[in-house]
Order: structure tokens, then sequence, then C-alpha cells
């Protein structure tokens, strides 16, 4: 019975290999549709036609042979046709000729043409030999498929090539019933088909059926042509043109994003599933070499806070000016950033806006950027270094105005200092990542600092925690608390905990003594005489105190303490972390009635001779759960 099995099994497989080839026409319209007058119309009559003809013709064919030859003569007769021919079988042999030179003609019209179709499309940029001008005949095409054609000639055994194009038939077919299934399945308003009587269903079951044909004939050459088909697909997609009759599975993709949106909702995403999407600001706080759109290490900052390279960043950057006038300088300068990401192989986007000021254009996209959950949560940008020397009123105010609309909009923020020297993906890195843990961020710092330990330049690094704490305090129960946190997190890092002088404490004991001593009482001086300036604007015009164009109270004790509290901070990184791979600390909100001038004082004092930071400031929110 199995062997019967078998048997019967070879031979339909190979009947419907050698059978199969004989009513592949029907996709001659197609292959010749640029020399039709009405495709839309011509294709579907004629396609329908010449099938309905040649499957009676087939079927009566069938019915006669099998009536009059018997079963063992079907099988060692070869030309039963010239053998039972009325009146001599020298016209069948005519009519075999006639019919293969007719077919042949009809390859070497057809192929070619479609094959420098292709080529036009610059689909396969393997094939731009054989690109043609419109109206010329495609000749080097020709030559190529007659020289396929002769060399499948020499080969001498039709039975081992039929199977062979069957296989791309079938594939060619099944491509093309699965294009119909995907835009009629995924509604697309584009798809628009003149024949009415179509359904997806019948698109799915005739790409199924010529799947399983093709198993049916030969399991081997199906898995063989499937591959060789999965790699001229991907070959396209890397090194293939885009066109213009758009991509099915496009369609597809933007049906599943559409749904995986709206199944995330509006609702806040729990600290589990919760993924750094950063919104990197790349409008720079100098000025840039031509042609470059984005600070060239802004990309690999922002690749370290992926996992794998999983996630999504957005960057943006702001043209000064009248929307009206810029438009076309604005997608200009988004192709060129579009390019620059693409070439930092960074998953992300490029967005360029439009505003009368930078203040005014980051404010805009902190309100609308992104959809739904799948908005920016931290806003990455460069510390202004050059602002003393660049602009002293105009750098502070857009600084401080950008840090506040981040902590009204509910962002989270990360400011790298030092971003020239941040190292690329073959920059291994040693020492330690040390975390400065002075308030409250939802986990964001310890996040960061376990994204930076899977990458390649870090994986060598351990974390230090720093925790702050006053010098009455219990300071080993804070130890204590914070390891039992981290443990309970299964995040491995040693906790030290430093106490330090409260300000109080510092006025009675007289000067600090410190490293950056003298750029503690340098910003003194400055502020001091700043805020004299403002004084006598303000006397002068009768006006109350005023800077960046609003009022300001200025608490001249609050301004020594801010100092104070900066200045001990920046000496203790500098005592433990000098040699640290990358210092990662607090970042203190912009005080209310402040200038921001006296602010960026402050974290200038800050990160004085701090050669790698990233100042971070969470949100309402945690980033981590003891629950994952």
């Amino acid at each position: 019975m199995v062997v019967l099995t078998a048997i019967i099994y070879t031979i339909v497989s190979a009947m419907v290999g050698l059978f199969f080839p004989a009513v592949t026409g029907i996709m001659a319209g197609s292959n010749r549709s640029s020399s039709l007058k009405d495709t839309q119309r011509s294709i579907p009559v004629g396609t329908l036609s010449a099938t309905l003809t040649t499957t009676g013709l087939y079927v009566v064919s069938v019915l006669l042979f099998g009536a009059l030859a018997t079963r063992e003569k079907l099988f060692t007769d070869r030309l039963l046709t010239a053998t039972v021919a009325w009146p001599l079988p020298a016209l069948i042999y005519v009519g075999i000729i006639l019919s293969t030179l007719g077919a042949a003609l009809q390859s070497l019209t057809g192929a070619p043409r479609l094959l420098a179709a292709i080529a036009n499309d610059d689909i396969l940029p393997v094939l731009n030999y054989f690109k043609v001008a419109d109206g010329n005949e495609p000749h080097i095409a020709t030559f190529f498929t007659a020289f396929l054609c002769i060399a499948c000639v020499v080969i001498g055994n039709l039975d081992l090539i039929t199977p062979t194009i069957t296989m791309f038939y079938l594939l060619c077919y099944a491509g093309v019933n699965l294009s119909c299934f995907l835009l009629d399945l995924l509604d697309a308003p584009s798809w628009r088909p003149r024949w009415k009587f179509h359904h997806w269903s019948l698109s799915l079951l005739g790409a199924s059926l010529c799947i399983v044909i093709m198993f049916l004939i030969s399991w081997s050459f199906t898995v063989v042509s499937l591959a060789l088909a999965s790699l001229i697909y991907y070959y396209v997609s890397i090194k293939g043109k885009a066109g213009d009759w758009g991509d099915g599975f496009k369609s597809a993709y933007f049906q599943l994003a559409l749904r995986s949106l709206r199944s995330l909702g509006a609702s806040q995403v729990h600290p589990k599933n919760w993924y750094p999407i950063p919104l990197v600001f790349c409008r720079p706080w100098g000025k840039l070499p031509e042609n470059v759109p984005c600070h060239p290490k802004l990309a690999d900052f922002a690749n370290c806070m992926k996992k794998k390279g999983r996630g999504m960043s957005i960057f943006v950057s702001i043209l000064d000016g009248d929307y009206h006038e810029c438009a076309e300088d604005a997608k200009a300068a988004c192709k060129q950033l579009s390019m620059y990401i693409d070439y930092k192989r960074c998953e992300g986007v490029a967005e360029i806006v439009v505003a009368p000021s930078m203040s005014d254009g980051f404010r805009g996209i902190v309100q609308t950027m992104g959809l739904g959950n799948l908005k920016p949560n931290i806003v990455v940008m460069r510390y202004p270094e050059i602002w003393r020397r660049e602009n002293l009123i105009e750098i502070p105010a857009t600084f401080v105005g950008i840090i506040n609309d981040c902590i009204v909009a509910n962002k989270a923020v990360v400011i790298v200092k030092g971003l020239d020297e941040w190292p690329n993906e073959f920059q291994r890195q040693y020492g330690t990542i040390d975390l400065y843990w002075i308030v409250r961020d939802g986990g964001l710092m310890l996040l960061l600092s376990q994204l930076l330990l899977t990458k390649e330049s870090f994986e060598s690094c351990k974390i230090q925690v720093f925790c702050i704490a006053e010098e009455d305090s219990d300071a080993e129960e804070l130890k204590a608390d914070v390891k039992k946190f981290l443990y309970d997190l299964r995040m491995q890092a040693e906790v030290i905990v430093i106490s330090m002088k409260s300000w109080e404490a510092q006025v009675d004991s007289g000067t600090p003594q410190d490293e950056s001593l003298e750029a503690f009482t340098g910003a003194q001086r400055r502020i001091s005489s700043y805020l004299a300036e403002m004084k006598e604007k303000a006397q002068r015009e009768g006006l109350p105190l005023m800077a960046d164009g609003k009022p300001v109270v200025v608490n001249e004790q609050q301004v020594e303490k801010f100092l104070y509290t900066t200045l001990k901070l920046n000496s203790t990184i500098l005592r433990y972390s000098r040699m640290a791979a990358v210092v990662l600390v607090s970042l203190p909100p912009p005080p209310l009635n402040h200038p921001a001038y006296f602010y960026m004082e402050y974290m200038d004092l800050l990160v004085e001779n701090v050669p790698r930071l990233l100042i971070v400031r969470g949100y309402r929110r945690d980033v981590v759960t003891l629950f994952t």
C-alpha cells in the first residue's frame, strides 16, 4: 500500500510539473501591458477568455485520448497524436515545430520586455545593464534571454527543466495572489479593482494552492525556490530603490501599527513595559560644520539609551524664521537629518520645526510630538558649554526655559556634558559608572546606568551609587536601605554614603576649602556684579527688579546657599569619581524667581573639571519596579 501511494504521488507530481507550463500563458497580457490600448479592460477579459478556452481544449483532449488508447499505450507512445493523426503523421510533426517556434517567439518577445521593465524600475540594481529608453527594443535583454533558452535546450532533458520553470511560475502567481489578498484584506483606499467578483479569500486560496502544488512537485525544489525568493526580496529591500507603485507589506505594517497604537491606549504604561523614547534636541548651542545636521556623538549617545538597539529616537531641530518662507529649507534639512540618522545606524525619525525662536519651537515640540503612548518621554540635549563666550543673555534664558518646559510637560531630561569625548561603539571604557543619587527620580538614573552596561563600550564597567547625607543623619541605615532597594531591583552596584556639611554649618565654620574654590569665588563675583547691574537698571527706570523680561525676587542668602551646595557636590564628584568612565548626577530644578544667568552659574560650578557628565532629571512616575 505504501509503495502504491508513493508511485501514485510520484506520477501525479511529475505530471503536474510537466503539464503546468502548458497553462502559463495567462500572464502574457500583463507582460505586454505597455502595448495594450485599454489595459484595465483587455487584461481581465483576455486572460479569463484564454484560461476558459485552453481549459476546455485540455479537458476535451484528455477525454478523447482516454477514449482511443489504452493505459499502456498512453505511457509508452510519447507521440500518440502522430500515431492516430489523419491523414498523415507528418502534420503533427509540423504542428509541434510551429507550436514550439510560436512559444519560443512569445517568450523572446515577452520575457526581454519584462526584464527591461524591471531594470528600468531600479528594483534590482544588478540588472542595470538591461535598461532601455522608452520606445526602444531591449536588445541586450533579448540576447540574454536567448542565451538562457539555448542553455536549457543544450541540457537535453525537458523533464528536468519543466519542474524548475513550474516553481518560478507558481512563485510568481503566489506573489500576485498574496498582494491581492493583502490589499483587499487591509481595505487600502487605493485598492479599487474593476473586476467586482473578487474576494480576499479567493486570493488566499490561490496563494495557498500554489505553495501546496510546489511541495507536491518537489519539496527540495520548493525549499530552494523559497530561499532564493527570500534572498532576492532581502536584496531588493536593501539595495533597490523605492518605486511609485507602493508595497503591500507597508500597508500591512501601517495597519498593524495603528492597531498596536490603539491597544496601547492613552493610560500610563506600567514600569515593567516602559521604554525610553528619547527626543534628541539637535539644535546646537553653537555652529556645526557645513552639511552636518547634528552633533556626531548625539546618535551614539541615543543608541546607549536602548537595550540591544531596540527602541525609537526622535531627532528634532529648529529653524528660526517664518514657516511660509522656510518650508522648503525645512524639508531639505529634514532629509539631511534622516540621512545622518541612517548613516549612524540609529533607529529613529527626523523632524524639523520652523518657529520664530528656539524657545517657541521647543515649546511646541514638547507639547505635540508623538501619538498616544508613543510620545517621547526623555529630552536629550547637549550642555551649553560655550554660553559664556557666545551669548550671555539668550542661551541661559533658552536653556532654563527648555528645562522648565520639560518639567511642566512631565518629560525627563538628560543633559550631556562632555559630548565631544563620548565614546563610540568601538571605544571600550574601563572603571566605574558613578551615580550621585540626590533626589527621587523614579529610578531613571539607575535604569540609564543599566542600559549603559548593555553596550560594548561600557560592559567592563561597574556601577557605584553615591548617596549624599547630612553629617547628623544615620549613614549606615541609609546605606542598608539603598542596598536592599537595589537588591530587590536585581541591580548590582556598590553603595557609598557620603556625609556633607549643611550650608548653615559651613557658615559657622568659615570659608570652604575645596578644589573648585576659585570657580566658586568667580561665580560669586559675577553674580554680585550682575545683581548690581540689575538693581541699578531697576532704580534708574523706576521698575521692579527684572531679568529675562519678567520680574524676579532675589534672595541673596539663598543664592549663596545654592552656590555652596553646588560647590560641595562638585568637590565630592572630583574626589571620588575623577577616573570614572561616566558620572550621573541629579539635575537641580531652576529656582523660582531666579534669573536664568544665576542658574547657569550654578550649573557651571557643578560641572567644573568633570570631563564626562550626565545630568538627569526624572519625572512624576516610576520607570523601574520591584515586580519586574
